[in-house]
């Protein structure tokens, strides 16, 4: 894309969008684009801010960290860079071991993973693909390691990032400098690159 679909308001726009933009110097260190851009309908923004904040609670054994792991998985399932970048820096923010955070790609192999969250992690690309991939196999596996709550709590993890991934990608959203540098230190390694993402050319 030449440029975003829709440009992003400033921060300083309005005093909503001042209040929004608090939520995410927490998580992120800064306020990403795509909120402001939902920002020309705050409705949407505000909507998107409260589903944001009661999925990424955390409630016990699926960890700020996990979430932010799960989230990365979804979006490199639907290939939206952006969400790549967004979810590999929040789950380091988030206290995931480098280990871990470096051999994502790898996670059904890689030793560092449990098999819980092997059994996330497998949900995710299966709920995030098109079709739609979750099977009687996948299903067992997570009853196997997770109770109903927190399948709920990973379900909404997926289900929000496939939210995000529809929006940033078909927006064309400008990634922000702090996130592309930690995809490029995180990810560049399994050939991340910002993409569309980038118009500074």
């Amino acid at each position: 894309m030449n440029r975003p679909l829709v440009n992003p308001l400033d921060k300083d726009a309005n005093p909503q969008a001042k209040k929004m933009s608090s939520f995410y110097e927490e998580t992120l260190g800064f306020t990403p684009n795509s909120l402001f851009t939902m920002m020309h309908r705050p409705r949407i923004a505000e909507a998107f801010v409260e589903m944001n904040q009661a999925v990424m609670e955390n409630k016990g054994r699926v960890t700020s960290a996990l979430k932010r792991l799960i989230a990365y998985i979804s979006s490199m399932t639907t290939g939206c860079r952006y969400c790549e970048a967004h979810a590999i820096r929040a789950a380091e923010r988030y206290g995931s071991e480098e280990d871990k955070l470096r051999h994502i790609w790898d996670y059904k192999t890689y030793p560092a993973f449990s098999e819980a969250e092997k059994a996330a992690f497998d949900l995710a690309v299966a709920a995030s693909s098109v079709p739609n991939g979750v099977d009687d196999t996948i299903a067992d596996n997570m009853r196997k390691y997770w109770d109903e709550g927190e399948i709920v709590e990973i379900m909404g993890v997926i289900a929000l990032f496939g939210y995000l991934n529809r929006w940033n990608d078909s927006m064309g959203t400008q990634l922000e400098g702090p996130a592309a540098d930690d995809g490029k230190k995180l990810l560049g390694a399994n050939n991340w690159e910002v993409g569309k993402h980038n118009y500074q050319r």
